[in-house]
């Protein structure tokens, strides 16, 4: 049994190839360039999915929060089509291959929702007509679709803010942090719809491995926590102070301010159908999550 993961070279896409393969499976994957177990997108293209494809996973996606990139209308394209494109790529590859895979898993995300200080959001909820983040998940998971026809099990994952030692948003933070000179962001009162990477490569190899899961997945811990609590909890995994604030002005300076909301807003997001299903979260509260990450 082998699995064509696209995007699978990333901060996220890299713990689930491991976990793949300790579970003894075979992981391919789709990358910009050819080499071992790996086949280029112009591949994919041209000769469709591996013969021996059991399940196709859509995670690649440029870094919305990248520092490094302004918020323009070149980069929104950007960060558009490195998801809506690989994912409507490999949708066609399983609807024109012979013999299609079992299942294809495709990534999304929680700015799905409105950010909102009371509301809480389950898979169920509605939302993705909010701003462009919202559209976008909607577009996302709308070229992830497939016909009914191909009889394949589809499932969405919507993430969180994923947390790890290795990559995403705890890259970022850690020297500020580890120097003392970490705090709230903003108000610090927004919620944080946090998970911690292990737990978002358990529940991608959950769904491809367990055949009567199926539809929305929403991949975020299931005690959910404000900013503030999220800051003084990975400073005090350190044994550090979490006493110097990040006004949102800065915040809005540095990413844009529709950007910026990724960050000094959020939701109140729980993982109902997750659970149901019987995923059992290694890491389901802040506090162990930050004492992995640090330790």
């Amino acid at each position: 049994m082998s699995i064509l993961i696209g995007g699978g070279s990333g901060f996220v896409g890299g713990e689930l190839s491991k976990l793949l393969v300790k579970n003894g499976l075979k992981v391919i994957l789709v990358s910009r360039s050819a080499g071992s177990n790996k086949i280029t997108w112009k591949d994919l293209e041209k000769n469709g999915l591996p013969k021996d494809c059991s399940g196709v996973v859509s995670m690649a996606g440029e870094n919305i929060l990248n520092p490094f990139k302004r918020w323009n209308e070149d980069f929104k394209s950007e960060v558009r089509s490195s998801r809506i494109d690989t994912t409507k790529a490999l949708a066609q590859a399983i609807m024109e291959a012979e013999n299609k895979p079992k299942v294809f898993v495709s990534m999304s995300g929680v700015a799905y929702h409105k950010p909102d200080d009371i509301k809480e959001y389950t898979e169920e909820s509605s939302g993705g007509d909010y701003d462009f983040l919202s559209r976008l998940t909607t577009e996302w998971e709308a070229a992830a679709k497939l016909p009914n026809s191909c009889n394949v099990r589809q499932i969405v994952v919507r993430t969180g803010v994923v947390l790890g030692r290795n990559g995403g948003m705890i890259k970022q933070i850690y020297l500020p942090f580890y120097m003392g000179a970490g705090g709230k962001i903003g108000s610090g009162l927004q919620w944080f719809p946090w998970i911690h990477v292990s737990d978002v490569a358990g529940i991608f190899a959950y769904a491809i491995q367990n055949e009567n899961v199926n539809g929305v997945l929403n991949a975020v811990a299931p005690n959910p926590v404000t900013n503030s609590q999220f800051t003084s909890s990975f400073a005090g995994a350190m044994w550090r102070p979490s006493i110097f604030p990040t006004p949102g002005f800065m915040m809005n300076a540095l990413f844009g301010a529709e950007r910026g909301k990724v960050i000094l807003e959020g939701q109140k997001v729980l993982p109902k159908r997750t659970l149901e299903y019987g995923y059992k979260f290694k890491y389901p509260d802040i506090d162990s999550a930050c004492k992995e990450i640090v330790c």
